[in-house]
């Protein structure tokens, strides 16, 4: 199991990533974690109020949040994706989340090919609430097909360009170690999820039973959102989640 760390004030613990997001969260004994998605994506700014409101109401810190997925209008370049992720931080850092360059906030951030937002926009977040006795819950963040921390994305991308069906299983393969890496430092694996999570614009059709299904993905279905990941280059997108008390607002 990969050591995780406790955000304080929080409610969670978190799996270290890169400065923009952590690689997932699991509630801390006592808590739980709540998922709250908006009837349509709502932009940044706003999105930050609503939520900042949710979880005053629920009598919980702002800390307390722990996870966001957004939506974005198309694919960024590794110079504009750098640039957004230096504006999404400055509420983390104004809510006393993230301190010293250190994220424990889990996130994904994909981009509609159809309707797409005019500009980034939240599309669902989590935060811990008091629970006494809860079972154990993780969100898992979205990873795509290329190692993260390094200097760039397109210099590590699986497949690169190769939107074959073999290049589509080679993606999935590494995207999908990379999830089981993640849930296994929460000592969580496929048959603990409640929500699994697939954004890509190709077809994936021949890869759904023999890779994904094969792993235990389907175990309560599989949502396949008709996106493309964040970055310029990347096909191919996944998260999870173990949620058990999820709304619309």
């Amino acid at each position: 199991m990969i050591e995780t760390v406790e955000a304080p004030n929080s409610g969670y613990r978190y799996m270290p990533g890169v400065f923009q997001y952590s690689c997932g969260i699991a509630a801390l004994p006592g808590y739980a974690i709540e998922r709250v998605r908006f009837a349509n994506p709502v932009p940044l700014k706003q999105g930050f109020a609503k939520i900042a409101e949710i979880i005053k109401a629920a009598g919980r810190p702002l800390t307390a949040f722990g996870a966001c997925e957004l939506r974005s209008p198309a694919p960024f370049t590794e110079d504009g994706f750098k640039a957004f992720n230096e504006i999404y931080i400055e509420t983390l850092i104004e809510w006393g989340v993230m301190k010293d360059r250190v994220n424990p906030v889990a996130r994904s951030n994909v981009c509609p090919k159809i309707d797409p937002p005019s500009e980034p926009s939240f599309y669902a977040f989590s935060y811990t609430v008091e629970a006494k006795d809860a079972p154990p819950s993780f969100v898992i963040a979205g990873s795509g097909e290329s190692v993260e921390g390094k200097t760039n994305y397109r210099d590590h991308i699986v497949a690169p360009g190769d939107t074959s069906p073999t290049g589509m299983l080679a993606k999935a393969k590494f995207v999908l170690d990379e999830m089981e890496r993640r849930m296994s430092s929460f000592g969580g694996t496929w048959k603990d999820t409640t929500g699994v999570q697939l954004y890509t614009v190709q077809d994936v059709s021949s890869i759904l039973e023999s890779e994904l299904g094969k792993r235990g993905v389907f175990r309560h279905g599989l949502t396949w959102h008709f996106n493309r990941p964040p970055v310029e280059g990347l096909d191919y997108e996944m998260d999870c989640r173990c949620v058990h008390r999820e709304r619309v607002v």
